[in-house]
């Protein structure tokens, strides 16, 4: 049984990660100055979550490739972190909490 704080960090970690990526996604099609809603919102979520990781991002990125650069570390430290934290050497394919339980419900949802 996976301790529920674990659970817990892992939804949030994922949740700042998908968002972090959506952001980057939506740069493609939007400008991050937009007036559109929704990348209004994907702006005001990540911007703080970003200006944190300014210090080690590289100068030469720029639009959304700061956003998915600041995913990449969110998936690092889910990738390599929360294993260590349950005492697993190798989780293996969708072992992230958030997208199993979401790929579950996927599948629930279609068969």
């Amino acid at each position: 049984m996976i301790p529920t704080w674990i659970i817990v960090l892992d939804y949030i970690l994922g949740m700042i990660m998908w968002t972090l990526i959506g952001r980057a996604f939506m740069n493609i099609f939007q400008r991050e100055d937009s007036t559109f809603f929704f990348m209004r919102v994907f702006v005001k979520y990540t911007d703080p979550i970003i200006k944190l990781f300014k210090f080690i991002t590289p100068s030469f990125l720029f639009g959304g490739f700061i956003a998915l650069y600041v995913a990449w570390f969110f998936y690092l430290f889910r990738f390599y972190a929360m294993p260590y934290l349950l005492g697993y050497d190798v989780w293996g394919m969708l072992a992230f909490p958030l997208e199993s339980d979401f790929s579950k419900q996927l599948y629930r949802l279609f068969y």
